[in-house]
């Protein structure tokens, strides 16, 4: 996960914590997982797209997910990560063990109708870096990094760039928004 160093430059990204979900000599992509829209969720999402149909059991789910503020790369689409107990071979790209994305509204039907993947963060929109963008804003304190867990990725947690920051040690107050290379 990428934590954003006060000396970011870009109030898009002020505090942000980003799942990186892709990194190659292509470019990096990644969700940021702790901004919430707040006029917006995801009940009401499910039922502009129609997806609020009973199931097969006549259960119907309404999950208090919040809606994720993704990065500001193509805003009108949705990304859910999530944990493997969901997979749809056409649209779910495995990340790791614990954690998939799906890009489709394979799985928003899942969570409305089956009430599965059991963890899921749904956001909209992306962020994005160009081939050795993302190298070049690490190098000059751009970003910190940490390890992902469940609690950070999924976790209610209104407070987690402090967390991911204490994951390495680092108390918030400490930050300075100057940066240096010794």
């Amino acid at each position: 996960m990428l934590i954003a160093m006060p000396s970011i430059g870009d109030d898009r990204f002020d505090r942000a914590v980003i799942y990186i979900c892709a990194h190659s000599p292509d470019g990096a992509m990644g969700l940021i997982v702790n901004k919430e829209a707040e006029e917006l969720n995801f009940t009401d999402l499910l039922d502009q797209l129609n997806l609020l149909e009973s199931s097969s059991s006549g259960t119907v789910h309404t999950p208090q997910l919040p809606v994720h503020l993704g990065g500001p790369v193509d805003t009108s689409r949705g990304f859910v990560l999530h944990s493997p107990d969901f997979f749809s071979d056409a649209s779910t790209l495995q990340i790791s063990e614990t954690v998939a994305m799906t890009a489709s509204l394979d799985v928003m039907r899942a969570i409305a109708q089956r009430g599965e993947p059991q963890k899921a963060l749904f956001a909209l929109g992306y962020a994005g870096w160009s081939p050795g963008q993302l190298e070049a804003e690490m190098a000059h304190n751009g970003w910190l990094h940490c390890e992902a867990d469940d609690n950070l990725l999924y976790g209610p947690s209104p407070n987690k760039y402090t967390d991911a920051l204490a994951k390495i040690g680092i108390d918030l107050t400490a930050l300075s928004g100057d940066v240096g290379h010794a």
